[in-house]
């Protein structure tokens, strides 16, 4: 986390969270839902227009990523200085991408070590990785899948079958955090 964001953290300690204005796709682009996005449907959705805007300014979304990070309830979040902007998932909290020799780096350009593999139902190709001090879960990128399949054929990877539905509970993240904190608020 950036020194800046520390300090201004410290300073401004109560600065309220903000839910469903930022989304990472699939893919490992960042976009931005304003109010009027927002109220087209859940940045998962598929409905046009319910995503946002892609980011595409390169010094914001470094800024985005090195400031990105997990609570301890599986939500990811970036800290934009003392304020937590709680990040709306299309899949899963990493985007990984493969080289031709298999390593992994994150959609931010980390590198990664595998730990475990994951198919869907859909086909769709997962990796549990170390990144860092922690174990993350992603989505391989969908340019990628092939070299996937060629480490599971030369037997580097054993992938593990489970359902699309159950991969947030086993692996511990929430895809919408922006749902979750509707839905504790009106029990509250």
């Amino acid at each position: 986390m950036d020194d800046m964001v520390k300090q201004a953290m410290a300073k401004w300690p109560n600065v309220p969270d903000c839910y469903g204005w930022l989304g990472l796709d699939a893919r490992g682009n960042w976009y931005m839902r304003d109010d009027g996005t927002q109220a087209l449907g859940a940045f998962s959705s598929g409905v046009v227009g319910a995503k946002g805007s892609r980011l595409l300014h390169e010094k914001l979304i470094e800024f985005i990523q090195r400031n990105y990070s997990v609570d301890t309830q599986g939500q990811w979040f970036f800290q934009n200085g003392p304020q937590r902007v709680y990040v709306e998932l299309e899949a899963t909290p990493q985007v990984w991408r493969l080289a031709s020799d298999f390593s992994v780096t994150s959609h931010s350009g980390e590198s990664a070590r595998p730990q475990r593999c994951v198919v869907d139902e859909h086909g769709r190709v997962y990796l549990e990785c170390t990144l860092g001090h922690a174990v993350v879960f992603g989505l391989v990128h969908t340019q990628d899948v092939w070299q996937a399949a060629e480490a599971v054929e030369q037997g580097l990877w054993v992938p593990d079958e489970v359902a699309t539905r159950e991969l947030p509970q086993r692996f511990g993240y929430v895809r919408s955090p922006a749902t979750l904190h509707t839905t504790q608020t009106s029990k509250a």
